[in-house]
């Protein structure tokens, strides 16, 4: 339900319903699952409107209409702001979505409820305070959910395969731990190995039957992804910087998005949580471990893929040999992973498959 605030005695009397053309109006909203906070306040603060409507599609068009023009709409980043915000997009200036950690604003408040909150990002938002995050494009968020409901299938395959070994060990069952999740050794030690109880054979073949479907699951949405022609050419180009696989490159091009926003490598590898934090003042400085902020995702990918990097890149496992010389083999692994985000900056820009400096040199002077 709709609910109208009074205009104050300043505001201007001419501003209707349509609002004046000059006049831009800003609107704060503060998401929930089942509603939505909202405040509109003109460029001097006044308040125009605020109250709270239901979180449909429906209710937010019949609202939408009642506000005035032109608008510019700001909400807090949540699980729910995606689908809000490409519905508004077509209604509005400009959508902006606000990053949660850095709007201390509403998070330190002494008083906090709904209604608060939306005006507050709304002075946000009128001030030019607002801590905007980067929003992809609907199209790559589509394909990024699809990547990251590939990771739970991954990890719950994961826990079943622990949960199975657990099983067995708490019967006392040897096995080979290299070959027990292959088909074949499996099928033979339910049949030859008496040790196996019956009171866990039902709960073997449960998760075997889970594991199975998971592995054909995890196939089909990552030849879905790689088929995809929004990613296809891209992905194939990502894949020849040495270390980097399909899953590496899909995450890159799934969870960076657009490139061009990251002005340099280091912004890059600040994103993809490559760097500790820094915590400076006066004359002492302090610098903590590896961030908290970032992008957890790819992250965890790079982390992997460099790892195995150095098998591929004689470059690589020199900077990986450099780095263990001073005795720390977790910095040697996030060195190369760096190294890695800058291969992968440089491909993307120049739009051209990888190749080694050296070979890149004598190229350029051929």
């Amino acid at each position: 339900m709709l609910q109208k605030a009074g205009l104050s005695a300043e505001a201007d009397p001419e501003n209707d319903l349509g609002g004046s053309s000059e006049t831009m109006y800003y609107i704060g909203l503060d998401v929930h699952k089942k509603t939505i906070s909202y405040c509109v306040k003109d460029a001097a603060g006044r308040v125009f409107q605020e109250g709270k409507i239901g979180s449909t599609r429906r209710e937010l068009d019949t609202w939408i209409g009642t506000m005035p023009q032109p608008r510019t709409i700001a909400m807090e980043a949540t699980i729910f702001s995606g689908w809000i915000y490409d519905h508004l997009l077509p209604h509005a200036e400009k959508v902006k979505v606000a990053h949660p950690l850095m709007l201390r604003a509403i998070a330190a408040a002494k008083r906090k409820n709904d209604r608060i909150d939306a005006a507050k990002i709304a002075d946000c938002l009128r001030c030019d305070f607002l801590p905007e995050c980067h929003m992809a494009p609907t199209e790559i968020r589509d394909r990024r959910r699809t990547l990251r409901y590939r990771s739970l299938v991954v990890k719950q395959m994961v826990q079943m395969k622990n949960r199975v070994s657990g099983l067995l060990m708490e019967t006392g069952v040897s096995y080979n731990k290299q070959r027990l999740h292959k088909l074949g050794y499996f099928e033979e030690l339910m049949t030859a190995n008496e040790d196996v109880h019956d009171s866990i054979r039902p709960l073997l073949k449960l998760s075997r039957e889970m594991i199975s479907r998971s592995l054909k699951l995890d196939y089909a949405l990552i030849s879905s992804l790689e088929r995809d022609p929004l990613l296809k050419e891209r992905v194939r180009r990502l894949r020849t910087v040495p270390g980097v696989g399909p899953i590496t490159a899909l995450t890159w091009a799934l969870e960076i998005g657009n490139y061009t926003r990251f002005a340099s490598s280091k912004q890059a590898i600040s994103y993809c949580g490559l760097c500790g934090d820094e915590k400076s003042s006066a004359d002492k400085v302090m610098r903590t471990p590896i961030s908290k902020q970032r992008n957890k995702h790819i992250q965890r990918v790079l982390i992997e893929a460099a790892k195995l990097a150095t098998r591929e890149s004689p470059d690589l496992a020199m900077i990986r040999a450099r780095e263990l010389e001073r005795g720390n083999p977790n910095r040697a692994t996030l060195a190369v992973a760096r190294k890695m985000v800058i291969y992968m900056l440089a491909v993307e820009r120049r739009q051209q498959d990888w190749v080694a400096a050296e070979q890149f040199r004598r190229t350029d002077a051929a």
